[in-house]
């Protein structure tokens, strides 16, 4: 094994895989729908994601609430070490993350944020190069329009499952989610793709057909 912990792992990940490698595993494993909405991106092209999920639910509200986010405070409070502050369930109305949340969030040892909407302050959040993935930028405010309800429970963000736990990995690819009960094997497997590509590619550069290469190695 070629790490020992969690901060191991991730650096790992982030320094030799990328998105599609881990899609490509997890459909060989059966595992075929593990990618967020596509429109889902890095506020900045180069942002990379990687840690465990820290699941946030939102739903619309229709006046302010009290207190004003719901649970939202508790939860980027909770945050961990490595972990990835994850939000769905409202409506693409406004936005779910900001400057300041960013700020808290890299204070606790946080790996980054993935909203399925929008967030705020972008040059805020690009000036500290913190990632984080959603939609877009919205300056329109949370406050009287949602809240969080619930925070470390299973999500559901289209027809992708999430669980406290498991790993989210962004590029500029989109985000895939790695169940936690298949990571060691997934993440040993795309190490190993990643050297099949590596030798894919040379035999390309050196005039080789694509069907010998694919035949040899497996990848393409």
């Amino acid at each position: 094994m070629e790490w020992t912990n969690d901060t191991e792992l991730f650096r790992l990940m982030r320094e030799r895989l990328f998105t599609a490698i881990i899609g490509d595993v997890l459909d060989l494993h059966g595992y075929r729908d593990q990618f967020l909405p596509p429109e889902c991106r890095p506020l900045r092209p180069n942002m990379i994601v990687c840690g465990r999920a820290m699941t946030v639910h939102e739903m619309d509200v229709d006046e302010p609430t009290d207190p004003p986010f719901g649970l939202m405070l508790k939860a980027l409070d909770s945050l961990q070490q490595n972990e990835v502050y994850v939000a769905a369930g409202a409506s693409p109305q406004y936005a779910l993350w900001g400057e300041l949340m960013s700020t808290a969030a890299r204070a606790r040892g946080a790996a980054g944020a993935v909203m399925a909407g929008y967030t705020r302050d972008a040059n805020g959040i690009l000036a500290m190069d913190f990632p984080v993935f959603g939609y877009g930028s919205y300056a329109q405010d949370q406050r009287g329009r949602g809240k969080v309800v619930d925070f470390r429970a299973t999500l559901n963000i289209g027809s992708i499952t999430i669980r406290p736990g498991d790993i989210v990995f962004g590029d500029i690819d989109g985000v895939v989610v790695l169940p936690r009960e298949m990571e060691t094997e997934v993440v040993h497997r795309a190490l190993e793709q990643v050297r099949e590509e590596k030798t894919a590619r040379r035999l390309l550069l050196e005039g080789a057909s694509a069907e010998s290469v694919f035949t040899q190695t497996g990848v393409l």
